[in-house]
């Protein structure tokens, strides 16, 4: 199948080359030339501009979407609604707010183009190797886009019509919340382990309870491979990213009356890594760049932004 792959960050890029692997004809586009060089050295075709992705593939055309919410998205949306045809698939691989999407299935239907929200989970690893996809919209869209989907996800069943318009990327952000929990949970388990004043092997502990334990699970399995690579936290800030995407679903549960103590708790305890000595903190900061390439920063560092 011929696809494009708008934005080639992280996700993008990584989707580029898989879905390359699996025989599929990919076309990128970025507005980043280091990216664009990278990605054409594999041998995959680069656009020069979103007219030009659009001139290169073959109608029915099918462009993915892997650029940061809100404003981009937004722009990357508003330019392929006046580009591509009626019969063409915009996906929006990206944690686009679901209301968002809601929005842009209608825009994109007036013009006869279809719209899928395509929530991408699995982290930069999956996005290499198999990810799981989950996808709001209409049944035809899908079925014409499932098996690009299917090809990229780490097996068939990592591929599921969640429901109609938009609940795609309520279920990736309701997923994400899940994320949030399990993350902070873990890293609670770490420090508490850190300072029980026992000689421990926490990379030995971890891969351990990957081998039949309750707790087993790949952010676990994460936590191990992080701390084997950094055992010594005493250089690393606490600061951890946040893109934002879990305070949405957060406001919407408020609004909904519906309770989320843990994933409220997890979201304040990000805000609360900020400027204070917490293993915790550097725990979460660390896994989060296993799974999704987020920054860690060292101390060194924070200390020179101010």
């Amino acid at each position: 199948m011929q696809l494009g792959i708008i934005g080639l960050g992280r996700m993008g890029a990584n989707l580029a080359r898989h879905a390359q692997e699996k025989g599929h004809e990919v076309v990128g586009y970025s507005r980043s030339a280091d990216s664009n060089h990278e990605l054409a050295k594999d041998g995959i075709a680069i656009a020069d501009s979103l007219e030009d992705v659009v001139k290169k593939l073959k109608q029915p055309r099918a462009v993915f979407i892997y650029v940061p919410h809100g404003a981009p998205t937004e722009e990357v949306c508003t330019s392929l609604r006046e580009l591509m045809a009626p019969g063409d698939i915009v996906c929006d691989g990206g944690n686009s707010h679901w209301t968002d999407s809601q929005r842009r299935h209608v825009l994109f239907a007036e013009a006869g183009i279809h719209f899928l929200d395509v929530g991408t989970s699995g982290g930069v690893h999956g996005a290499r190797y198999g990810a799981c996809f989950m996808v709001g919209g209409e049944p035809d869209a899908y079925a014409a886009i499932a098996p690009v989907l299917r090809d990229l996800a780490v097996d068939d069943q990592g591929v599921f019509l969640v429901g109609g318009p938009g609940t795609g990327h309520f279920a990736k952000l309701v997923h994400n919340a899940i994320e949030f929990g399990m993350v902070q949970a873990i890293a609670e388990g770490v420090e508490l382990l850190m300072r029980s004043g026992y000689e421990l092997d926490l990379p030995g502990l971890c891969n351990n309870w990957m081998h039949g334990s309750v707790i087993r699970s790949w952010l676990v399995d994460l936590m191990g491979r992080a701390l084997a690579e950094q055992s010594d936290f005493s250089q690393l800030s606490t600061y951890v990213e946040d893109t934002g995407e879990v305070k949405w679903v957060l406001d919407w549960a408020l609004g909904q009356d519906i309770p989320t103590p843990v994933v409220s708790a997890s979201q304040i305890a990000l805000m609360q890594y900020r400027d204070v000595d917490w293993p915790a903190a550097k725990a979460v900061a660390l896994l989060r760049n296993q799974y999704g390439g987020h920054p860690v920063r060292r101390i060194s560092d924070q200390k020179e932004r101010r």
